[in-house]
């Protein structure tokens, strides 16, 4: 009845939101004059181990099929 909260799936959704944050927040920061680069560099850096953790999850969740 009740989805596991706890679920590779709905761990992938959490992720997917906090990437999406995360790139408006970068949209935001480099909107700002001046421009934090510390803080543009570290939103750069949180996203791509969130795009990492993303495809790492997906990969485990729908498998490449064999040749």
């Amino acid at each position: 009845m009740f989805k596991n909260l706890h679920s590779p799936e709905r761990h992938l959704i959490e992720l997917r939101m906090e990437y999406a944050d995360a790139e408006a927040l970068i949209a935001r920061a480099a909107a700002d004059n001046p421009v934090d680069q510390l803080l543009l560099l570290r939103l750069h850096k949180r996203c791509s181990l969130l795009r990492d953790e993303i495809s790492r999850l997906e990969c485990q969740l729908d498998p490449d099929e064999p040749a």
